[in-house]
């Protein structure tokens, strides 16, 4: 498993939706990126002046994540981003 280290997020992308509200089957191509992720694994937090960063998101919650953020990684035939915490722009409850 793929543990992240200091502030970082290993997030999982929520699939977007291929199909619109009255039918049309979008191309892959036609679908906007999807922001919502779930949460894999939080690393323990960064030291900043001797004090651990609180990490605000815990394994399992919901996210949207800043579109360009992150770097994209492929393990085990799955696709996660590792993001940093700084770049998670709200929990989805």
């Amino acid at each position: 498993m793929i543990k992240p280290l200091g502030s970082r997020v290993l997030v999982k992308m929520k699939e977007s939706e291929e199909t619109t509200k009255s039918g049309i089957i979008l191309a892959s191509s036609a679908q906007e990126k999807p922001q919502v992720a779930e949460v894999i694994e939080v690393g323990p937090g960064e030291k900043i002046d001797g004090k651990v960063e609180e990490m605000y998101v815990k394994k399992g919650d919901n996210v949207i994540v800043s579109k360009y953020g992150g770097t994209e990684v492929k393990y085990e035939g799955q696709e996660y981003i590792i993001i940093k915490q700084e770049d998670i722009l709200a929990v989805v409850e």
